[in-house]
């Protein structure tokens, strides 16, 4: 347990003393893009094994969201005038890591490469922390000096594991002094679980993988939809209980000539009309095995505009370590790279 000296020393007493483990999983491989993410290949004392992604300056997908954290990425857009950044390493003034709730993801979304290598096992509590905890390490962080954020979106789906998933924030927030407004969770839409999240007295905040404004529509690149449906879907988050200036997050991955044209802005502006919300467009990021292509940049920023001017907030995420396979939708252990069109 002294291996992990960015902990609070208290924090390590307690665990070493009820008997808790937080296995520091191997760091087998890094991946280092060009634009300072890293995206880490870590393996469990079973030989199983999931990605991590650390993303110094976030990637914007907070922005908006009535955080803290998200006004800060508001005014960092704004001053970069929506450009890109890239930071020679220990540069960064806060920083975002992609955490994985499964080895594997048995939801099954067309456009997503984590979706080919299907479900293996849930991981641990300890497992959640650890793998946060290697990378912490790895980057030199203190936890109680440097801003870190936390996303649950990589590898899994954080409600089909959510026992060991609301174990592990609740540690991360009571012992690892990282505040729960500083963490999003991403779900493809488990309707019962999201019931769940909101009676929770300390929780992330919620971002829902929609990704498609029909049910027929959603149901072809997100099956999950024939057990959950739109409706039922849209039922549950508008009794969600928000917090004061709290927005929910649709993420919304755009895929070129399938669900990014100004019908289907309209038709999403319409669906999510009257809840407090956000929308995060994502242009897919490609991998070997996806059959769709990224949307040209002029149908991204339309689409972005029909939900603006529909008074919906709507920003576009920017692609970190797309060419590492880091990038949202494509952690698939890939130790081969190729050149992505």
């Amino acid at each position: 347990m002294e291996q992990f000296s960015n902990l609070p020393r208290s924090f390590r007493q307690q665990l070493a003393e009820t008997g808790h483990e937080v296995g520091l999983p191997e760091v087998v491989r890094r991946f280092t893009s060009s634009d300072g993410t890293v995206r880490y290949l870590l393996t469990f004392s079973d030989g199983q094994s999931v990605e991590t992604v650390w993303m110094p300056q976030g990637d914007g997908g907070e922005a908006g969201d009535g955080s803290e954290v998200g006004d800060a990425e508001l005014r960092d857009l704004d001053a970069a005038d929506n450009q890109e950044e890239n930071l020679s390493p220990g540069s960064w003034r806060r920083a975002t890591i992609c955490v994985s709730s499964q080895v594997g993801c048995a939801v099954d979304c067309a456009f997503c490469m984590t979706a080919l290598l299907g479900l293996k096992r849930n991981l641990s509590a300890g497992e959640i922390i650890g793998q946060i905890l290697a990378v912490l390490n790895d980057q030199q962080v203190e936890t109680e000096r440097d801003r870190i954020n936390l996303v649950f979106m990589g590898q899994g789906e954080p409600f089909l594991n959510y026992d060991n998933f609301m174990q592990a924030v609740r540690l991360l927030v009571e012992e690892v002094g990282i505040p729960a407004s500083r963490m999003t969770v991403s779900t493809s839409g488990i309707v019962p679980r999201i019931a769940d999240f909101g009676e929770e007295p300390v929780r992330p905040k919620l971002a829902i993988s929609l990704n498609a404004p029909s049910e027929k529509l959603r149901t072809d690149i997100m099956p999950i939809t024939k057990k959950w449906t739109i409706e039922k879907l849209m039922a549950a988050l508008r009794e969600f209980p928000l917090r004061q200036r709290e927005r929910l997050t649709f993420e919304y991955v755009l895929l070129a000539g399938v669900n990014d044209d100004i019908t289907h802005a309209r038709e999403l502006a319409d669906l999510i009309r009257g809840l407090r919300a956000k929308v995060n467009l994502i242009a897919l990021n490609p991998g070997p095995e996806i059959p769709f292509a990224m949307p040209s940049p002029d149908a991204v920023a339309q689409f972005q505009n029909i939900l603006i001017k529909a008074g919906i907030p709507a920003f576009v995420r920017r692609p970190r370590g797309r060419d590492i396979y880091a990038a949202c939708g494509q952690l698939k252990h890939t130790t081969e790279l190729v050149q992505l069109a």
